[in-house]
């Protein structure tokens, strides 16, 4: 493999290696410092940081507020406090070295808020901010304002046209790359969009010429690309490198830091990627954000495809063949279902799903008792973690309502995420990874459970390995 060239990004010339940025704390300033002190670009995760004591003790997040935006709230303050925290603690480990990075979600709670209280507290320490899971327009104002470059990501060259058009092209000195981030392969969020087929995945280089094609008509020709999503090995992506149609590019990693000796995730979750096989990572579309997302196959999504399936359409009134009396809830209220979901609901019934929940799409899931009740629970207990919630139907507006039923296919992300990324169990919490974490199994690097520092991995990584 041709040696990497070293690339300008948030202005210094540093390694083209990028660690992705992954909430809710499983990038955070020790790793990310980890990676900038090996001369790259460092990414901790700005959705919900820890805060920890002077003793080292994580601060738990414990709401007292007594209404959603109440809580909202706390959330707020515990997200500045968190990520000015870990921006400090990488800046430090990084000692100068690389570059230091935020990621955050646009789609995340007060997104703008908690962006220029963690700036203006942060000054000096955070050199750049990636953005994705939305249409960040205002990220470049932002970060212009604070002498901050920005790194959006997109997963299109469209998607960058609108942005382009709408806000950036009135700060242009101040962005750093684009991040395309490939929506078949990466972890986590994706960019899919309804024009795209999930089944049917894109090679990404022609979709990141369009990208350049497209930057190059801006006079954007020195601004570096960063390829994230499905990137393992270097040497499968020699046909990137010194590529006129490409152009200055970088790597971003999201899948293969998780599994290093500064990942802050729990040794249960790395033994447990050391075992992962092609395929155990699913595509799906239950988050609540309404983005597509990709995790782990286990328990926690089995029970997701389950209690989709478990699912009829429904009226309150007989409408053609919506003629069959079915009683539910407590109350025994009639709807009506087709003959043939009648004889499917009762048969869930038998078998104990005996709670059926009606969703915005004028459909029942039948589900437990006990799940019915961790449900509603969840519901009730939100915090506003989002701008908007299929799950809980908050959103950050005036009426604290996205004016639509609270959805019972879905579920709580912020509590599922704290909790993995807390120690909980990897079986029973939704665990985001990238599709190519199969590979940790077979990669001979990590034979008999090896597990790197970041500096080793780094290393590895620049050998095309």
């Amino acid at each position: 493999m041709q040696p990497l060239k070293p690339l300008v990004l948030s202005g210094r010339e540093v390694l083209p290696l990028v660690e992705g940025g992954k909430g809710i704390s499983v990038s955070n300033g020790e790793s990310s410092g980890a990676w900038a002190a090996s001369g790259g670009v460092g990414t901790f995760s700005g959705v919900n940081a820890d805060t920890r004591d002077l003793d080292g003790n994580l601060i738990p997040m414990v709401y007292y507020g007594k209404t959603r935006r109440e809580r909202h709230e706390e959330l707020v303050a515990f997200s500045i406090r968190g990520a000015i925290a870990q921006a400090r603690v990488a800046y430090e480990i990084a000692g100068g070295q690389g570059r230091i990075h935020m990621n955050i979600l646009w789609e995340m709670a007060a997104a703008e808020r908690i962006l220029n209280s963690v700036l203006e507290g942060a000054k000096g320490v955070i050199h750049g901010v990636t953005c994705g899971a939305g249409m960040p327009y205002r990220i470049a104002e932002i970060c212009t304002r604070y002498e901050v470059y920005y790194y959006p990501i997109i997963s299109s060259a469209r998607a960058f046209r609108a942005l382009w058009k709408r806000a950036y092209h009135r700060f242009r000195d101040w962005l750093g790359a684009v991040v395309y981030e490939d929506p078949w392969l990466a972890g986590g969020h994706n960019g899919l969009s309804n024009a795209e087929d999930p089944l049917r995945p894109e090679p990404p280089l022609p979709r990141i010429a369009e990208l350049r094609r497209l930057m190059n008509e801006y006079g954007l020709q020195k601004t570096p690309i960063v390829m994230a999503g499905g990137v393992w090995c270097l040497s499968e992506w020699q046909d990137f490198l010194d590529n006129p149609d490409v152009g200055p590019v970088a790597f971003q990693f999201g899948t293969r830091p998780l599994l290093t000796k500064e990942s802050p995730i729990s040794e249960v979750w790395k033994r447990r990627l050391l075992t992962l096989k092609n395929g155990d990572v699913l595509l799906h579309r239950f988050s609540p954000t309404g983005f597509y997302s990709s995790a782990v196959t286990n328990p926690f999504l089995h029970e997701l495809q389950e209690r989709s399936k478990r699912q009829v359409a429904f009226s309150t009134t007989p409408v053609g063949e919506l003629d069959q009396p079915f009683p539910v809830g407590a109350r025994h209220r009639l709807v009506h279902l087709t003959a043939v979901d009648k004889a499917q609901a009762e048969a869930w019934v038998a078998a104990g799903f005996t709670e059926a929940l009606r969703t915005p799409d004028s459909t029942l899931i039948f589900v437990t008792p006990a799940r019915a009740a961790e449900i509603r629970t969840d519901q009730i207990e939100c915090m506003g973690c989002l701008s908007a919630c299929l799950f809980s139907n908050w959103a950050q507006n005036e009426d604290g309502s996205t004016g639509k039923k609270a959805d019972p296919r879905s579920f709580c992300i912020q509590k599922t995420l704290q909790d993995i990324s807390h120690g909980g169990d990897v079986d029973t919490q939704l665990m985001f990874a990238g599709h190519n974490a199969y590979r940790f199994a077979a990669d001979p690097y990590y034979a008999n459970g090896f597990v790197p520092t970041v500096r080793e991995l780094v290393a590895r990584i620049q050998t095309g390995d």
